[in-house]
């Protein structure tokens, strides 16, 4: 008995709760730009499904993304891993138009209702940084920005606001 106490006492303490907002299932509205990092101005909204929830006793978490995008069958997956010395979290992703390709990690943290991650994209064959923001509430919102000059600049490309389903 007193090691089961001990042992739950462990798990809540590592148990980081940044990205619960997100359990459960969702619909969500994707505004997706055409043409990334060439001044495009042109996007396409689509809808997608979404459920997500945790692993690792709440050191992890792992979701599903399913959605049609011009015309094509878009299946995805993040994978969520927290470490707690730097109180960062490593966001992987893969994807159907990816297939067999688990994406460099996004890097990052919340500050209040803000999460910020930083990671490598490519873009027509070169390296970009990108940038992900989430914003945590009843009403959830990623966003995906590229920058073709180190940080000095972002383009959002991507949008994505969830509702419950």
């Amino acid at each position: 008995m007193a090691l089961a106490k001990y042992h739950e006492r462990i798990d809540h303490a590592l148990m980081k709760t940044d990205f619960d907002f997100l359990f459960g299932s969702w619909k969500i509205r994707n505004r997706f730009l055409v043409g990334r990092l060439r001044g495009s101005t042109e996007w396409i909204e689509f809808d997608a499904t979404h459920t997500a929830w945790p692993l690792l006793g709440g050191m992890g978490n792992v979701d599903s993304y399913a959605a049609v995008r011009d015309g094509k069958q878009v299946h995805g997956a993040s994978f969520r891993l927290f470490h707690p010395e730097t109180n960062e979290w490593s966001i992987y992703w893969a994807d159907t138009i990816r297939a067999g390709i688990l994406c460099p990690p996004m890097i990052g943290k919340f500050e209040g209702d803000g999460g910020t991650f930083f990671g490598d994209e490519e873009v027509d064959g070169r390296k970009v940084l990108c940038r992900f923001l989430w914003t945590r509430g009843d009403a959830p919102r990623w966003e995906q920005a590229f920058s073709g000059d180190e940080g000095k600049t972002w383009e959002t490309n991507w949008i994505m606001d969830f509702t419950r389903a």
